[in-house]
């Protein structure tokens, strides 16, 4: 075959076998993701038959990872972090830890050396966001408390892991071929000062001048009207900033791009970035998993079984305790700590490009990147049994456990109201659920006015930070009636649904009007037909829209209030 045909061979093949593998995964209520893994194994050099060009894969892996990150860095939120940092910090950190000197532990075990460990370590550390934000959205989690928890944890992951691919090139450089220290390197603060100092004014100048001139930019682009126009600057921007970023600061194709997506969140065009580059990010994320197959040999199943199921334990029991018992620490309860316990306990995307990159350092063997796609082919396969398994494992615990029934049921401090509350917060009051953008303007603009209103949220945070500025806030599913009742939802005027909640709406409005007749509704809603069943429903006054929605709903209800 001509040389000038690899390369489209290469993709043909990836694709077309991605294709086949990841719609019999689908069928068998497995992630697509492992057989585009399985893919790549088949086209390896590993196993017989047609074997592409590991290369060119090998690069086209690299746009991979850029677009990945870049596309993560375009959905990365602060606020979402922020909502719930005072559990995913730690509760990150501390797995990460744990998980990490488990794998150190084990690849000592085995006898390979400390530097070797440690990547292991790492790659076993962190989860997937592709794996968990499909097996959240699947099961209607990612609203929810409990996705919110998961999801914050996995970004403080992600930004851990990100920092561990700027320090793992500095690092490697202070080893010898031995994996010992050595004796001529340059002292370990200077070089980590110096790569630090590179990332930060690279950082610098993204935030100072590229959180500017990219949004300015794609604005000057968008009035062209040229869609085509529009994709390419958002991939040329993602693409040229990474490859920028490792040429002039050192800093990782991975960084660069997280930072470029990051910054273009900034523009008011970021919803259409991500919608019009989302087709070559999975195109170009299936070629990088393909690749990644590409280097697993499948026989280290039969060589070394016993590694095998070690590095699976430690994915998919050891680090699903330490979250579990995380969680169960900051007294949230059994239901959640479950569900952020099984979210977890896979690895995915971010496995792999550490892996890779300690192989490319030669600080990693070749079957330590065989053994991290093993764990990661066995937990991504188990994970959906793990989520199925939370509600009969759950009610077993609680029937037979009365620890169990305690957790279960455990007290928040914040699910009751506390005795001095002021009597205007519980008559006439406005109820408001939700405590999210739309929600916080409607309260910001009622506190103005001098009118009364309680807020119920699922994010204990907020009602945390509430309760500190002497505000009347309940923590809890509005949904369920004993919460609503906390909120004195007798005695309200009015009950405004800020939260985008198809599921529980209906719940919501049917307990409020049991408890309260007279009660009106304001309902919150981004999706136009869910709002049109709403409203022939009679449910209350529905809200559709996203850009001046909040605007709406606030002038809505301070009419109702004469002000």
């Amino acid at each position: 075959m001509e040389h000038s045909l690899v390369l489209i061979t290469t993709i043909a093949a990836g694709f077309g076998l991605a294709l086949l593998l990841g719609f019999i995964a689908e069928k068998l209520k497995v992630p697509a993701l492992v057989g585009y893994l399985l893919a790549g194994i088949a086209i390896g050099p590993y196993t017989p038959g047609y074997v592409a060009d590991t290369q060119i894969a090998s690069e086209l892996a690299e746009i991979g990872v850029m677009l990945l990150m870049f596309g993560v860095g375009l959905h990365f939120s602060l606020s979402d972090l922020l909502a719930v940092k005072r559990i995913a910090v730690p509760g990150a950190i501390v797995q990460m830890t744990v998980a990490t000197v488990l794998g150190m532990m084990l690849a000592s075990s085995w006898g390979w050396d400390m530097p070797a460990g440690l990547v292991l370590g790492l790659s076993l550390s962190c989860a997937s966001t592709v794996v968990l934000l499909k097996a959240l959205e699947s099961r209607g989690l990612l609203e929810t408390m409990n996705g919110r928890i998961a999801v914050g944890w996995l970004i403080v992951e992600d930004l851990v892991t990100v920092l561990i691919l700027v320090l793992l090139p500095s690092f490697a450089h202070l080893l010898g071929d031995t994996g010992e220290f050595s004796d001529t390197a340059v002292p370990l603060w200077q070089t980590v000062a110096y790569t630090l100092l590179q990332v930060s004014i690279f950082i610098a100048l993204m935030l100072i001048v590229g959180r500017r001139l990219l949004p300015w930019l794609l604005w000057h682009v968008a009035e062209t009207g040229s869609r085509e126009l529009f994709t390419l600057a958002v991939v040329a921007f993602a693409i040229s900033i990474a490859y920028g970023a490792a040429e002039l600061f050192g800093v990782s194709f991975a960084l660069g791009a997280f930072f470029a997506g990051m910054v273009m969140r900034e523009s008011k065009f970021s919803q259409r970035a991500a919608e019009e580059s989302l087709p070559l990010r999975d195109a170009f994320a299936v070629l990088f998993f393909v690749s990644v197959g590409m280097l697993f040999d499948p026989f280290v199943l039969i060589k070394e079984p016993m590694h095998v199921l070690g590095v699976a334990a430690i994915i998919i029991v050891g680090k699903s305790i330490a979250a579990l018992f995380l969680v169960l620490i900051f007294r949230y309860p059994l239901n959640t700590a479950l569900t952020v316990a099984a979210s977890l306990g896979q690895i995915g995307e971010f496995s792999f490009i550490l892996a890779g990159l300690g192989l490319s350092l030669n600080l990693f063997p070749a079957e330590g990147m065989s053994l991290v796609l093993a764990g990661a082919l066995i937990s991504i396969a188990f994970n959906p049994i793990a989520f199925a398994v939370i509600a009969p494992v759950s009610g077993w615990f609680i029937r037979y456990s009365e620890l169990a029934r305690r957790l279960a049921t455990r007290d928040d401090p914040y699910a009751e109201l506390p005795m001095s509350t002021e009597r205007k917060y519980l008559e006439k009051q406005v109820v408001i659920v939700g405590y999210g953008q739309v929600g916080k303007r409607i309260a910001r603009v009622l506190s103005q006015q001098d009118i009364p209103y309680i807020v119920v949220d699922q994010i204990r945070e907020h009602v945390q930070d509430l309760r500190n500025q002497g505000l009347a806030a309940v923590s809890g599913d509005a949904s369920e009636p004993s919460v609503l009742i906390q909120a004195h939802i007798a005695e309200a005027a009015m009950l405004v649904i800020a939260v985008p909640d198809p599921i529980n709406v209906r719940q919501m409005v049917k307990t409020a009007r049991t408890l309260n007749s007279n009660i009106e509704v304001v309902i919150l809603t981004n999706n136009e037909d869910e709002s049109d069943l709403l409203r022939k429903d009679n449910l209350g006054t529905v809200f559709y829209g996203k850009e001046e929605l909040a605007k709406s709903m606030t002038q809505h209800v301070l009419q109702r209030f004469d002000r």
